[in-house]
């Protein structure tokens, strides 16, 4: 027998030629897989990446906005740093001003420096419906997660917001932080304007500001 040769009953009965059918149909499906999941991640990678030039000079990025439903939030690049865009709901909007809620934040009223001033208003954004935010905790790093509903097991103090898995830090729809946790600032705002009829450009202030993002407060 050859050295090359593959007994009949080295694989369970199977014959060199089922062997190299097996592999063959195998390598197929993995290959078949792979490409199905890249078209599948595209619009997630996609959203991720602004143009090659505005990653390599760290500027603005233009995001069209006008398909975002309301409750939802997209994620974009912008200096490498993930960023949030929010579109509110009503809902989400009438428990930022709630007393009973602004007792629970270490900064309900956004007096550290966190945000450009035309973002230090009760909803820390240029337009109430739409929150853009920098999701990158303030405490160690991590990115939250957007938590929409209820949670009890957080406690009857917890509307929704952001949730930090790392440590429990806990944002509300405005990123602001509670109390209590280890998060010691709100999630900082970038510079950011609105122009024609959908469009956000992170990076770029509105006219009449001069507001650098490299002012905001580290732990």
């Amino acid at each position: 027998m050859s050295d090359l040769a593959i007994p009949s009953d080295a694989y369970g009965g199977e014959t060199a030629p089922d062997i190299v059918r097996r592999k063959f149909l195998t390598a197929a499906t993995g290959t078949l897989g792979a490409v199905g999941l890249a078209f599948a991640a595209a619009p997630f990678i996609e959203s991720w990446m602004p143009s090659e030039r505005a990653r390599a000079l760290g500027g603005p990025v233009d995001v069209d906005i006008s398909k975002i439903d309301a409750g939802s939030m997209i994620i974009v690049l912008w200096r490498n740093q993930p960023t949030f865009i929010l579109h509110r709901t009503a809902a989400q909007l009438s428990a930022l001003e709630d007393p009973s809620h602004l007792s629970n934040l270490r900064d309900p009223n956004s007096a550290e420096m966190q945000q450009p001033d035309y973002a230090k208003n009760w909803h820390r954004s240029v337009t109430p419906e739409y929150l853009v935010v920098v999701g990158i905790c303030t405490h160690l790093g991590c990115s939250p997660k957007l938590d929409p509903a209820s949670d009890a097991s957080l406690g009857p103090s917890w509307r929704g917001g952001y949730l930090c898995p790392c440590h429990g830090s806990k944002y509300d729809f405005a990123a602001r932080v509670f109390k209590g946790v280890p998060a010691p600032y709100n999630l900082p705002v970038p510079p950011h304007r609105f122009f024609g009829a959908s469009m956000v450009r992170i990076g770029e202030n509105p006219p009449g500001s001069n507001f650098s993002f490299d002012s905001i407060l580290k732990a």
